[in-house]
């Protein structure tokens, strides 16, 4: 590839009917990370969305709005146990009720991935794991590091803040190159699209957290 050649015109990784991981290394990111997670859902899907989390991770993290997230319809599930979130996260994907059901679970084996990932593929949806680290070995086909990142600037008002922006760093992808791409908010779609910047920039690696990033093939 050429070195003057945009970012913004390399392939993103879009979503699929499978699992996916997606984590925030410090808990300022996590609302990024959230955020990153959603639009892992197909654009043409219009089944709904679900959220399995925990008490403690609703009462800590806070819960969703749903009418802030146009044209989808959200399904917000409070479980009680990590094995509770597990079995809903599997079921929902399973029934093909959903576009994307994303869980907030810690500690998944690989054994218990790979089930998520044969639901999502027999659900034609798209799985999110929201683990606080990513630790041990994983059947998800991609793994992501997001951080938040500087505002763009706004072109109207210097000092007014401008469209949100997020780093999301690929860790590890079955059979894709890893890299870093900056995605801003979309104030028309409402999604995420890729920034514009300056032909030949790269973002560099997101600074890890020291856990295992392992990947099952």
């Amino acid at each position: 590839m050429s070195p003057h050649s945009a970012l913004s015109l390399e392939p993103f990784p879009e979503a699929a009917e499978s699992l996916e991981e997606v984590c925030a290394p410090m808990p300022r990111d996590r609302a990024a990370a959230f955020l990153f997670a959603l639009s892992r859902r197909s654009k043409v899907d219009e089944r709904p969305v679900l959220i399995a989390a925990s008490r403690a991770w609703l009462g800590e993290n806070g819960r969703p709005y749903g009418p802030g997230l146009p044209g989808q319809a959200l399904i917000l599930t409070p479980v009680s146990t990590a094995a509770e979130g597990l079995w809903v996260l599997e079921q929902a994907l399973r029934s093909g009720a959903v576009a994307l059901a994303m869980g907030a679970v810690d500690g998944v084996s690989l054994a218990q991935s790979r089930r998520l990932e044969f639901a999502a593929k027999a659900g034609g949806a798209t799985g999110v794991m929201l683990p606080r680290t990513p630790e041990g070995l994983s059947a998800a086909r991609r793994r992501w590091r997001v951080v938040t990142s500087l505002s763009a600037a706004d072109l109207d008002d210097p000092r007014a803040p401008g469209r949100a922006r997020l780093m999301a760093e690929l860790t590890r992808g079955r059979g894709e190159r890893t890299g870093v791409w900056m995605m801003e908010q979309d104030d028309e779609t409402h999604r995420l699209r890729l920034a514009d910047r300056l032909a030949g920039f790269r973002p560099p690696p997101i600074a890890g957290t020291g856990a295992a990033t392992g990947l099952a093939a």
